[in-house]
């Protein structure tokens, strides 16, 4: 019999129809009750037994984490919270879990514990919603850059060069590194390596979508990054995805304009394909707020902190303004930030959550930032202080988004790169960029883990991406 799958079956399976259901057991309960869940939504099917009838060496088999194959009728269930469920008329164990060394037993497991299951974890009621919201989000991202006619970019994951000018890089190379090749000085010799120069795991593809955008007019690019970054925050990973659009005869507004669209989409797209896993993590999110302290505590639900980006109109203030509004709060004059407020900062979260929870009450653009804590490539402007930056604020998160219109100009982007660190010889192609053909162009990056953050509520970065990689952790 074909195998019907479970988030199939409960919401078209026919009364007294015959099926066939595969997945793992959750629990099994007085020898009777399995219930059943096959990752294909969060739900669970239950199969009943006639145990009396059952052969009691396959009843033990029948365990949380053993995978089976259960053939039978679809009854009307009496149980509370289902509509229907199978009465078994055949079970075949597919694959056994002994109950003496299997980790997830059906009980309540800390999220740090199930990071050190990470082969097991997905299949927990909060890990398999979070990675099927991360299926869908990444699905949106394509249908929406696709369906405005966007090109999608691949773009090196090995790079000669650090996008960012930071340096927290890690290298790539084939040398010995017991014996590697070196110059007359005593130094690394690359020109020995496999590429013949230095080269390291990419921080970011904008700048080689800058070279679509030149070429293709609109592109985005979706892949890994990397930061070789010794932080063990909630917010920070050392391998995460990043969605990079680069659009040509774009200024800032449309910048604005595009971004606020896509992330309104997104939330949407969540929202309607993701239904049952959310309204799980909305419950399971205002469980973990009421163990909070009450400052701390969200003044919104997980629905209602999605439904809030969608209906509001995002505000758009300037780094300045914004500052201004920082220095005029009872929060500054009360002393209760922890960081300084003052012009040239760069701002801590604490501020953007201010302006967007207190101030605005909305998600929040703030543009045209210090040109000195921004990167190179930012198109000045005319006041000589600040560039046509834009980051973008959520509720409960802070920046999700960071981007702004690019320089064209060749010597103020060199002048940049000169007073920045930048070595010109190894973005001769970018600079070349500018001198033949160029034209207002823009971009942002989104960190994707960043919004299936904001998306699913979890309050830990390290459980929105199936293999999290940070100081100390490549276990799997």
């Amino acid at each position: 019999m074909r195998r019907t799958k479970i988030k199939e079956l409960i919401a078209q399976g026919e009364i007294g129809s015959k099926v066939n259901v595969k997945g793992w057991v959750r629990t099994f309960r007085n020898n009777q009750f399995i219930a059943i869940n096959d990752g294909s939504t969060i739900n669970n099917i239950q199969a009943v037994v006639d145990f009396q009838n059952t052969d009691e060496n396959l009843l033990k088999r029948i365990t949380t984490g053993a995978a089976i194959s259960v053939d039978g009728e679809i009854h009307e269930s009496m149980g509370k919270g289902q509509r229907i469920e199978i009465k078994a008329e055949s079970i075949e164990i597919l694959g056994d879990a002994d109950p003496e060394e299997y980790p997830l037993q059906p009980k309540k497991h800390s999220l740090e514990f199930l990071r050190e299951k990470a082969h097991l974890r997905p299949r927990t009621n909060t890990i398999s919603a979070v990675m099927r919201v991360r299926h869908h989000l990444a699905y949106g991202i394509h249908k929406f850059f696709n369906d405005k006619g966007f090109a999608y970019m691949h773009t090196p994951v090995i790079t000669a060069s650090d996008a960012e000018g930071a340096g927290e890089t890690f290298r790539v190379t084939t040398m010995d590194l017991d014996n590697p090749a070196r110059t007359e000085e005593g130094k690394l010799d690359f020109s020995k390596d496999f590429f013949a120069k230095e080269t390291n795991l990419t921080v970011s593809g904008q700048l080689e979508a800058e070279v679509g955008a030149m070429s293709l007019g609109e592109v985005y690019t979706f892949g890994p990054t990397f930061r070789a970054e010794n932080s063990n925050t909630t917010r920070h990973l050392a391998e995460f995805w990043m969605i990079e659009p680069e659009m040509a005869f774009y200024n800032l507004k449309d910048n604005m304009d595009l971004v606020e669209e896509m992330l309104k989409y997104l939330i949407n797209y969540a929202m309607e394909h993701c239904a049952d896993d959310l309204a799980f993590l909305d419950q399971r999110y205002a469980q973990e707020q009421k163990s909070k302290p009450q400052a701390e505590r969200s003044e919104l639900g997980l629905l209602d902190r999605l439904k809030f980006v969608v209906e509001n109109e995002f505000e758009r203030l300037t780094y300045s303004e914004a500052i201004d509004v920082l220095l005029n709060s009872k929060m500054h004059k009360k002393k209760k930030f922890k960081y300084t407020v003052e012009w040239g900062i760069d701002l801590q979260s604490e501020h953007e959550r201010y302006l967007v929870e207190k101030e605005y009450k909305k998600p929040v653009i703030l543009t045209d930032y210090p040109k000195d804590i921004k990167a190179f490539y930012m198109k000045q402007n005319e006041d000589g202080k600040t560039v046509g930056a834009m980051d973008v604020l959520f509720p409960g998160i802070g920046e999700i988004v960071g981007g702004s219109e690019r320089e064209t100009d060749y010597d103020k982007l060199v002048q940049r790169m000169v007073e920045m660190d930048v070595p010109q010889e190894d973005l001769w192609w970018y600079l070349e960029l500018r001198k033949f053909g160029t034209a207002p162009h823009s971009g942002f990056g989104l960190g994707f883990e960043r919004l299936i953050l904001f998306v699913t509520g979890m309050g830990n970065i390290r459980d929105v991406i199936p293999f999290p990689r940070f100081p100390q952790s490549a276990e799997f």
